[in-house]
């Protein structure tokens, strides 16, 4: 099996054959879209996140066996162009989440709730966090990538992204943190 940067490479001369990158990875650079700003938004990204690649396979370092970082770091640059549809996104995840878990009271559990309020405190959490920092947690969280692929993805230093995944996590632990804290607020009440 070719790697990445040998069908790249290849590409060059014969552009047909850019179509093995695609099938190697358009669905997961589609479900990492689709997780950001939907699924309607996410095919046009992922479209879009080929079609730049294509253009600009003579810029890719095919010193670099794997394509993957470098399809993020498009598709993550295009998703900023659709920050609104973002925002829309988080606020359906916020939406989502309530009808999921609270479409029947009679029959939600404590922990339902709890796990309904606690997706809200974390969509929260992440539509208010920095883009910066946002996009190195959820290529890490999403896409599966280790430091170094984000600092490809990104092209960051890893020291940069060191230190935007901790900034990232901490937003989320004071979320979590704050949601613990209001449940022992609320046991004490009933108790």
């Amino acid at each position: 099996m070719s790697s990445d940067s040998e069908i790249i490479e290849r590409s060059r001369d014969t552009p047909a054959v850019f179509s093995e990158l695609y099938d190697r990875h358009a669905a997961t650079i589609h479900r990492y879209a689709a997780r950001r700003v939907g699924p309607q938004v996410a095919e046009d990204v992922m479209s879009e996140t080929f079609l730049v690649a294509f253009e600009r396979r003579g810029d890719f370092d095919i010193t670099r066996d794997n394509a993957a970082p470098w399809l993020y770091g498009i598709a993550t640059t295009l998703l900023k162009q659709h920050a609104r549809q973002e925002a829309r996104s988080w606020k359906g995840l916020l939406a989502e989440s309530g009808a999921q878990v609270g479409h029947d009271e009679t029959i939600a559990s404590d922990s339902r709730l709890d796990a309904r309020n606690e997706m809200k405190r974390l969509a929260s959490s992440l539509k208010k966090m920095n883009p910066g920092d946002r996009d190195v947690l959820l290529l890490h969280a999403w896409a599966d990538l280790g430091y170094e692929g984000i600092a490809q993805a990104l092209d960051l230093p890893i020291g940069t992204v060191r230190s935007r995944l901790n900034r990232a996590r901490k937003v989320l632990r004071t979320a979590t943190d704050r949601g613990a804290a209001l449940k022992l607020e609320g046991a004490k009440w009933t108790s």
